[in-house]
């Protein structure tokens, strides 16, 4: 069954269009992940699922009911913000419990759900706890307990994590991570511009720019399979080397020649017409490695020496003008800015983008 269906929707503020026909199916029970830079629109396309943004054209179903004019207390969906938005003078008991109690439940069912949301939670000792009197991690379980609480159809997360230090982030997804899998049945609709929350919790990431989608897929189908450069720039830390080059020879392989650097054939086929056209080559980081004699993809000298202990990141200059291509390497190296070097890449690692940013499918 699907949980949310999206067909054709749209946004506008006055002559702004912010989102422009989004058409996306989210199963139920999936956890689906929007992703992009500032302003790309994923937080008004959540708000617009949640019912706190009026769609401006399209249609919105959850759960098989047509929504758009359905109000946000009525679409059985939850929400998590990156604020907490708690009740300061309420104990953690009553802001878990707030939501049934405005809703009508009875005593007994409002404090067998709000306990069995603690016990997942690991909250139980703090219910009677202001939410002073707890960390940035604490308070934010209370705030998914108290959507837990609803028994939604839906849950959306907007940025939870965000406001939490490095390890409370780590210790939160965690959380998250786990509550996705107790509750199987429940869709659950996350946004954050983390792309480690990203590529660990989801089951689908939706890729987001300028109010389009961009690509929609497992993570690692779009870390090894990114459909144009807008997603394989922006997928993988530090993100993909882009270097321009040229098709040289076509058929079943493909002859490409870097812009800077030598020639290489690839096991991707392209069209005779390709021949002789412009188009980037990509290669992530942690794809390159130091090469021995003349079997290299490209050589330059060490403008930066980033030793981070795990691994090293070398930042190469001499490829391309202005931009140094980063190598990733496991480890201590004792590799010093200033030396010229050569690097290779597994050629099945290896990424071709049309003029026009598309991939070339292997």
């Amino acid at each position: 069954m699907t949980g949310v269906m999206l067909k054709d929707i749209r946004k506008s503020y006055g002559a702004v269009d912010v989102l422009h026909g989004i058409d996306l199916e989210i199963n139920q029970g999936e956890f689906i992940v929007f992703v992009g830079p500032s302003g790309c629109g994923k937080s008004t396309l959540l708000r617009m699922i949640a019912g706190l943004e009026k769609i401006t054209g399209g249609e919105m179903y959850i759960d098989g009911q047509l929504v758009n004019e359905v109000p946000p207390s009525k679409r059985g969906i939850a929400m998590v913000f990156q604020s907490y938005a708690l009740y300061p003078h309420m104990t953690v008991f009553d802001n878990m419990a707030f939501g049934m109690k405005i809703a009508g439940e009875n005593k007994r069912e409002i404090d067998r759900r709000v306990r069995a949301a603690a016990e997942t939670l690991q909250l139980t000792k703090f219910l009677d706890r202001l939410p002073k009197a707890l960390s940035g991690g604490q308070r934010q379980r209370v705030a998914i307990g108290r959507a837990i609480c609803r028994n939604p159809k839906v849950f959306l997360f907007d940025e939870p994590l965000s406001n939490l230090d490095a390890a409370l982030r780590v210790a939160t997804r965690i959380e998250i991570a786990r509550l996705s899998e107790q509750m199987a049945d429940t869709t659950m609709i996350y946004v954050t511009h983390d792309q480690v929350e990203a590529m660990t919790l989801a089951d689908r990431i939706v890729v987001l720019s300028a109010g389009h989608i961009e690509q929609v897929g497992a993570p690692l189908e779009l870390y090894e399979r990114p459909a144009n450069l807008f997603v394989a720039k922006f997928i993988g830390s530090p993100a993909m080397n882009i270097i321009p080059a040229t098709i040289s020879e076509t058929g079943a392989a493909t002859r490409v020649t870097l812009t800077g650097g030598k020639s290489v054939t690839l096991d991707i086929p392209t069209a005779g017409s390709e021949k002789d056209k412009r188009a980037s080559f990509g290669v992530r980081p942690e794809d390159l490695q130091l090469a021995d004699g003349d079997d290299y993809l490209f050589e330059g000298e060490v403008a930066l020496v980033e030793a981070l202990g795990e691994v090293t990141l070398l930042y190469i200059e001499g490829l391309v003008p202005g931009e140094p291509i980063i190598v990733k390497i496991p480890g201590i190296t004792g590799i010093k800015k200033g030396q010229k070097m050569r690097f290779a890449a597994d050629r099945s690692k290896l990424h071709l983008f049309d003029a026009e940013g598309y991939t070339y499918r292997k």
